[in-house]
């Protein structure tokens, strides 16, 4: 047991390093291929970080194959979801109001609102396809769906990233980039040391080659799906021994864990003041999330949300409060007339702890 908890805090720092590697190289190359602010957190960094808890189902309903496995899919598909639109937006709402001392905007929230409104309707709408068919049969849904979904996606895809733009906010020296100048640079014959270190400055902060920045990028992600992955089986490990239902873990913990790198680059950019791609890294996820591995989930599985007579209907409980928090961060965000942000008080994010509260109660109340 005291092994299991250390590999979690191990784990843990191991993703907190890596999420904020990932978010100083995926801003870079977001700057590099002039993508603009939306793209580069709904886009790069929510597939990005989408990895580790997308293997999850993917390995459980492709690779393992058997009905058990498949269960733990279809939660791990329908938590994920669930974990961005609840936990993660009172994460960052949260985050938000700790550093408002330190950011222009204060405490509330300033995003893109064509980014934000695009983001949560594609989710809204897909989402609810896929749970309607998880409720609803109809002749030939496991095909149909899953392309209406992919095709939904890739429509998605092409209106982020036909624009283009310039991220708000300076750029941090590529760390990458810094180790290595540390690393390798070395003063020439006679250079004094005062001139040396103002090379080295020079050096430290240019514009990075594209294969830094994406050996940065992989760097990043092999350390968050290497975090998750030790995490997930800590977790694992602990339930097991407090007596926790397996079946609820695919639920509530898994999705808790591999969620941790959205949460956690969220953090980092509302911390700078960079809400547009803190937010959209969280709803850009949840489109992803309603579309790839649920169309998998479709494919492949029974993809059946209404439990058997007697048991206890977890997943359409959390189904449902994803789409209410989705529903809700739409209609209460500010809409400002001719303005391009949007405005979004840190109290509507924070709701979302109190339907995480809701779910924990119907499920085990």
């Amino acid at each position: 047991m005291i092994a299991d908890l250390a590999g979690l805090a191990l784990s843990l720092a191991l993703i907190l390093f890596a999420a904020e590697l990932f978010t100083n190289g995926v801003e870079w190359l977001g700057h590099r291929l002039n993508l603009a602010e939306g793209a580069v957190g709904s886009v790069l960094a929510a597939v990005g970080t989408a990895m580790p808890e997308t293997m999850v189902p993917l390995v459980a309903i492709l690779l393992v194959g058997t009905d058990a496995s498949k269960q733990v899919g279809i939660g791990s598909i329908l938590g994920a979801p669930f974990m961005l639109s609840t936990l993660a937006f009172a994460i960052t709402g949260l985050a938000a109001i700790l550093y408002r001392r330190r950011r222009v905007q204060g405490a509330r929230i300033s995003i893109n609102q064509r980014v934000l409104h695009r983001d949560l309707t594609y989710f809204l709408f897909m989402y609810s396809v896929a749970v309607l068919v998880g409720i609803v049969r109809f002749p030939g849904y496991h095909v149909s769906v899953p392309l209406f979904l992919l095709a939904g996606y890739l429509v998605y895809l092409y209106l982020n990233l036909r624009e283009a733009g310039e991220l708000n906010g300076g750029l941090s020296p590529l760390r990458l980039q810094a180790w290595l100048t540390h690393a390798l640079l070395r003063p020439v014959e006679g250079e004094e040391e005062r001139a040396f270190h103002k090379r080295r400055e020079t050096h430290k902060h240019r514009t990075p080659r594209l294969r830094i920045i994406g050996g940065q990028v992989l760097l990043a992600l092999a350390g968050i799906v290497l975090g998750a992955h030790v995490f997930v089986h800590g977790v694992q490990a602990v339930s097991v021994a407090l007596g926790v239902d397996p079946l609820l873990i695919s639920l509530v913990l898994v999705p808790i864990a591999t969620e941790l790198p959205e949460k956690f680059n969220s953090v980092i950019w509302v911390r700078q003041g960079k809400d547009t791609l803190a937010l959209g890294n969280i709803t850009g996820a949840m489109v992803f999330q309603s579309s790839i591995p649920v169309s998998v989930g479709v494919a492949f599985t029974r993809w059946e949300l209404v439990a058997a007579g007697g048991k206890v209907q977890a997943a359409l409980y959390s189904a449902g409060i994803a789409l209410l928090s989705g529903a809700l961060l739409l209609l209460l965000s500010r809409r400002r007339q001719g303005r391009r942000l949007a405005q979004v008080s840190p109290a509507v994010l924070l709701t979302g702890l109190l339907l995480y509260g809701l779910f924990i109660f119907l499920v085990f109340g």
